[in-house]
């Protein structure tokens, strides 16, 4: 099973992409905002990171490059999303993007391509 992280200062996206991601079999761990969200990864090693851009405290663009600089993190890949489009992403380091609203089968997609396989994970 894999552990996704949903940053999103918007509760309500961010249950449903929860409750969306864990219908398909992954293990959620949910922040707030960019500082949550460092310390959550640290604690719980997610295998993928999907976080809105535009959020209070720490931005996600600033979540992305602190993910990239910390060697414990840096491997994780990083799905950020947003409203304002594609341009505010300049220089995150992420790995993929994806316009809000989003449709969850495009989103499927996006996870497909980035999250490992879990025949390659270790097992233990």
């Amino acid at each position: 099973m894999s552990t996704i992280l949903v940053v999103d200062d918007e509760k309500p996206l961010r249950e449903l992409l929860a409750m969306a991601l864990e219908e398909a079999g992954h293990r959620v761990v949910q922040a707030f905002h960019g500082r949550q969200a460092l310390d959550l990864a640290s604690r719980e090693r997610p295998d993928l990171v999907i976080s809105d851009i535009m959020m209070p405290l720490m931005n996600g663009v600033e979540l992305a490059r602190a993910l990239k600089a910390n060697a414990s993190t840096s491997s994780v890949p990083i799905i950020l999303m947003s409203a304002a489009g594609k341009a505010v992403a300049e220089g995150a380091e992420a790995e993929d993007y994806i316009d809000k609203p989003f449709d969850l089968d495009a989103l499927d997609i996006l996870i497909g391509r980035w999250l490992p396989k879990q025949k390659d994970k270790p097992k233990g």
